[in-house]
């Protein structure tokens, strides 16, 4: 899931913008209201869960070289987005969700990851 603001491969502070970090940057805010609607009809076959406010989605594949690939694929985008997906893999299957602990909830980073593993998750099925 979200993490807090990690570091870099040399040990600098992250310094996306859309997160909080020891250098203060602005942190991603909690989607709330029709911002909120309208971003979540747009992500295909994520479920909404209330407690943690997050997004859910199983991705099956035909084989776990295929459920691997994916994994490998969104790991290194989730770490270039310093936002990190909470994810359990058996086999050909993998479990996603995505909330950010920083905001309290669902936000714009959560959406966008969520865009790339749908698109992700065609190319290696």
């Amino acid at each position: 899931m979200g993490g807090r603001g990690g570091a870099s491969s040399n040990g600098a502070p992250s310094t996306s913008p859309n997160r909080q970090n020891r250098q203060g940057a602005s942190m991603a805010e909690k989607l709330t209201g029709a911002a909120r609607d309208e971003t979540l009809a747009k992500l295909e076959g994520w479920e909404v869960q209330s407690d943690p406010d997050a997004i859910k989605k199983t991705f099956k594949f035909k084989t776990f070289n295929q459920a691997f690939g994916f994994m490998t694929h969104c790991a290194l985008k989730a770490e270039k987005m310093d936002h990190h997906p909470e994810w359990f893999n058996v086999y050909n299957t993998v479990d996603v969700t995505l909330s950010t602990h920083d905001a309290g909830g669902l936000t714009e980073l959560d959406a966008e990851l969520a865009r790339f593993m749908n698109n992700a998750a065609a190319r290696f099925a």
